[in-house]
């Protein structure tokens, strides 16, 4: 791709981007083509119409799966293993249980979304979503049986909003670099819009969706074993389980945090050792060791019996992961045509105030190519320099880190990765997850935005 230069204007790119978009919706909603198969389709459609030389298409298409996958994969499939033991020893419902008493069954979604506060901390959306599934599943089945999303969508929303908003999640540390802000001035503003936004567009939001869809819970990590054990373990030793991936990871990325701040440096020994034991598909790698034996072995189950209760839980996911690395790929096709880098480059000379600039630039890149990611970074590389000229103090500085990262997240679609993996675990269908997961992903930019509006104007 380093030889070949987009030649197409931005009014062309957007109206290839929309129309890809709108073919994918047509495919899947009217026709019931499998999205696995309407992705790669129009990903390459796109790869023509955009101009990419037919002989880098596939090359870039399999590059932009496998990049996905490379995370995804292990994330979904370690995770479901993980789920599929608590599931199987009776610990998701015995925590289940025990989350309804402590909050009862009408507070027991904005129990699970607490939680998933406190666990979206240190771990990332992905991988904390797939950990705490099997336990909204348990509930959700506790409760009514047939409403996840009124607990699914509060849980997945503070998950968003802690990876979104709060370091040291990886989009707000490089933003924060990328602009110079004080990455502790970053961290405490995160820290106090995380509660109120998560609790307008998450638990709120969650509520609205669960009393209009009303959809059965899903059976991927918490189908129910007719053959659990009368003596479940306790709920101190799920909870343990549960907090491993979450203590592990959580030296990864504090690492990072304290790397960005000066506090250590990449090139000790030890730090590259702690941060390779902390990335999420080891962390949980050795989480389901764990399981396995505390679960399992202690338990009197082995061998055979054991692979057979893992084995069983790859099954159900395995549509979901390739469908996210679908989904990952035609983003990929979108992000190489230039549509991105077109837009940037357009919205920059706008003339608009600083904190809107950054965050409308957000917004239209994560709307055009799908990646959070790709959106914050380049956002923030366009406005590093109007930043750094304006003579704005640390809170207007970490206000607009926070503006950008919001942009970053508005209205996740067909061409984000994210949503397919939402969509597919609750088990919605794209017209569902379109009316529910992007709408809750817009209110967040919006709401996150205007509280940090407010912060940067009173600063």
């Amino acid at each position: 791709m380093e030889d070949w230069t987009q030649t197409l204007g931005t009014a062309p790119l957007l109206g290839i981007a929309a129309a890809a978009i709108a073919l994918i919706l047509i495919l899947v909603i009217k026709f019931k083509l499998h999205a696995f198969l309407t992705l790669i389709l129009v990903a390459l459609l796109t790869a023509l119409a955009t101009g990419i030389p037919p002989a880098l298409i596939v090359d870039t298409a399999v590059e932009a799966f496998g990049g996905t996958l490379g995370s995804v994969a292990l994330l979904i499939g370690l995770g479901a293993m993980l789920g599929k033991l608590v599931e199987h020893s009776g610990g998701a419902r015995v925590l289940a249980d025990k989350l309804v008493d402590i909050f009862g069954e009408k507070r027991a979604p904005f129990g699970l979304g607490i939680a998933s506060l406190i666990m979206g901390f240190p771990i990332f959306f992905d991988a904390g979503l797939v950990v705490m599934l099997p336990i909204i599943f348990a509930v959700a089945r506790r409760v009514s049986g047939t409403n996840v999303l009124l607990y699914g969508i509060p849980a997945a929303g503070a998950f968003s909003v802690m990876h979104v908003f709060v370091p040291p999640h990886p989009g707000p540390v490089a933003a924060t670099e990328l602009y110079g802000a004080d990455l502790g001035m970053v961290l405490l503003i995160g820290l106090l819009l995380a509660f109120p936004l998560w609790y307008v567009t998450g638990y709120l939001w969650g509520k609205r969706v669960g009393s209009k869809f009303i959809l059965p819970v899903p059976g991927l990590f918490g189908e129910m074993d007719d053959d659990q054990p009368a003596n479940p373990p306790k709920v101190g030793t799920i909870i343990a389980l549960l907090l491993l991936p979450l203590v592990l990871i959580f030296m990864n990325t504090g690492l990072d945090f304290l790397r960005a701040a000066g506090t250590v440096s990449e090139d000790a020994p030890w730090y590259g050792a702690l941060s390779m034991v902390g990335a999420s598909p080891v962390a949980l790698l050795i989480s389901v060791l764990v399981a396995l034996f505390v679960l399992g072995t202690r338990r009197g189950e082995h061998g055979t019996a054991l692979e057979k209760v893992v084995d069983s839980a790859l099954g159900p996911v395995a549509s979901v992961i390739l469908i996210t690395g679908a989904g990952g790929m035609f983003g990929g096709i979108l992000r190489a045509s230039g549509i991105g880098d077109a837009l940037a480059s357009s919205l920059d000379g706008i003339g608009l105030p600083v904190i809107f600039a950054a965050y409308l630039i957000a917004v239209v890149l994560r709307l055009a190519q799908g990646s959070a990611t790709v959106a914050l970074v380049t956002a923030a590389g366009l406005m590093a320099p109007a930043v750094a000229a304006g003579g704005f103090n640390a809170v207007e500085v970490a206000a607009v880190v926070l503006a950008t990262a919001a942009g970053s997240v508005f209205a996740g679609h067909v061409n984000d990765s994210g949503f397919w993996l939402v969509g597919r675990l609750m088990g919605m269908d794209v017209k569902t997850t379109l009316r529910t997961w992007t709408v809750q992903q817009a209110l967040q930019s919006v709401v996150g935005f205007a509280i940090v509006l407010v912060i940067f104007y009173i600063a």
